[in-house]
């Protein structure tokens, strides 16, 4: 039976599935060798770089394995977008092994093998904590409420099984004789659509909140169910991701709604209070029936963000976060305008300010973005003033497309004005120059007769780069 059918039962099947017992505890993790024979993963779906790196590990006297997502999309019959490796040999002999090697992390310790672009993530096998000597105890750390602060404690790969936080995540594909090391009967967990944590779910939870967001990014990704046991701790447990560092949720972030996936995984990141941790700002215009501007101005650009990215197009994080964060923007600048006494322009600048402000303090933004965000909010305030020359002018701005695409997606949710400016601007984007002039002149108010500028070299410096 193939895997589509597989994965077609098992979605007839999850919900009684899930009612049984559904734990996977440590004492559970049984090693299961599935031959070459036995299996469907094969070496021309793995990437040349990663087979050279298993290789080379390999031919050194040291264990390879391709581990997690690599195997596991392969087994489901998915193109994987990552191939990981996992060895017994340290960071630092991987070091030794590979000249393109460069070593990261603190609180994990990798190496990246790097081919250009393609980059290889090499983790060496981890360890049980209770193991490690009291010499090293510089190897690991833990805060007070349970969250591994540094884990570089050293193992086997049986250890390392244990450690790995789902079931279908815990399975090795050996480049010594091409077998799998099912350790926690994740080739079933695919099978029945089940997403299922290794341990115990609060436990590991408390290590790493960041286990809440890639549960719901791998159950929306792979149309998969959370087991219950796995499930069940996330509410009460969902504050625990403020303790997170704001650069690693913006890293998160993206792969939770920018990977062709983003409105499947938002639903289940809000059904589990996780999205209203990474966005409380957002999370405060929430509705029971789903009916604020802003919960609809969510389902609009992560609908549209993965239509893009499903289509192969490129997309923009700062637009969607632009759209994500616009009316609680709006919001703020109408609460500033009684408060501080200002006009609607000054407002919605001050407001941004604020908004973003607070934003980057549980997403670290980067800057890059955010000032796209701000000329794109800008565009919004100046789309509207269209008489004489200021048409064209805008129509030659860099960030013209952007702003527009954003004004025209308004226009779906704000009818009446909004709309028909959406309207206005797609036509004049369509017609020739004379017909540009008409549209503007219509408008009234001003002088339409554009004719673009043509460049000044008198005063222009010379180029004295080589």
């Amino acid at each position: 039976m193939g895997w589509n059918i597989f994965n077609q039962v098992a979605n007839f099947c999850r919900k009684l599935l899930n009612n049984s017992s559904d734990t996977c505890s440590t004492e559970d993790i049984k090693l299961k060798v599935i031959t070459r024979a036995e299996h469907s993963v094969s070496r021309a779906q793995i990437s040349d770089n990663a087979l050279k790196v298993l290789y080379r590990l390999h031919n050194s006297g040291y264990d390879a394995f391709l581990v997690g997502g690599g195997v596991r999309d392969i087994l489901l019959g998915k193109e994987p977008k990552d191939f990981d490796v996992a060895t017994n040999a340290t960071p630092e002999q991987i070091r030794k092994l590979f000249r393109n090697c460069r070593l990261i992390g603190r609180r994990f310790r990798l190496a990246h093998i790097l081919f250009g672009r393609d980059v290889i993530e090499v983790a060496t096998f981890r360890g049980h904590h209770a193991d490690e000597e009291p010499s090293k105890k510089n190897v690991s750390a833990q805060s007070k409420e349970g969250m591994l602060l540094r884990d570089n404690v050293y193992g086997n790969v049986d250890e390392d099984a244990q450690r790995r936080d789902f079931t279908i995540n815990a399975m090795y594909y050996n480049i010594a004789d091409y077998s799998i090391h099912d350790y926690a009967n994740g080739i079933q967990d695919l099978k029945n659509g089940v997403i299922r944590m290794i341990g115990d779910p609060e436990t590991r939870y408390r290590e790493d909140p960041v286990r809440m967001l890639r549960a719901a990014r791998f159950a929306a990704k792979l149309d998969m169910t959370i087991s219950n046991s796995t499930a069940s701790p996330m509410l009460e447990l969902s504050t625990l991701l403020q303790d997170i560092p704001a650069a690693r949720l913006f890293e998160e972030s993206l792969k939770l709604l920018q990977a062709g996936d983003g409105i499947a995984t938002y639903q289940l990141l809000r059904k589990h209070n996780l999205f209203q941790q990474l966005f409380p700002q957002v999370s405060d215009q929430f509705t029971e029936d789903n009916s604020s501007n802003t919960e609809k101005m969510l389902d609009l650009v992560l609908n549209s963000t993965d239509r893009r990215i499903n289509s192969g197009k490129r997309v923009n994080p700062a637009f969607m976060f632009a759209a994500i964060l616009w009316y609680p923007l709006t919001i703020k600048a109408e609460e500033l305008m009684k408060e501080l006494n200002l006009n609607y322009y000054d407002a919605m600048m001050e407001a941004g300010n604020r908004i973003l402000d607070s934003q980057v303090k549980h997403l670290a933004i980067p800057r890059r973005f955010t000032a796209t965000i701000r000329d794109i909010w800008q565009l919004q305030l100046r789309l509207p003033r269209r008489n004489g020359k200021r048409a064209f002018a805008l129509f030659e701005q860099q960030k013209f497309r952007a702003g527009f695409d954003f004004l025209e997606m308004r226009g779906k949710l704000e009818l009446g004005q909004t709309k028909e400016l959406a309207l206005w601007w797609n036509e004049f984007q369509k017609v020739e120059t004379p017909e540009k002039q008409k549209m503007v002149s219509a408008l009234g108010g001003g002088r339409s007769n554009y004719k673009r500028r043509k460049p000044n070299f008198r005063n222009k410096k010379p180029d004295n780069r080589t």
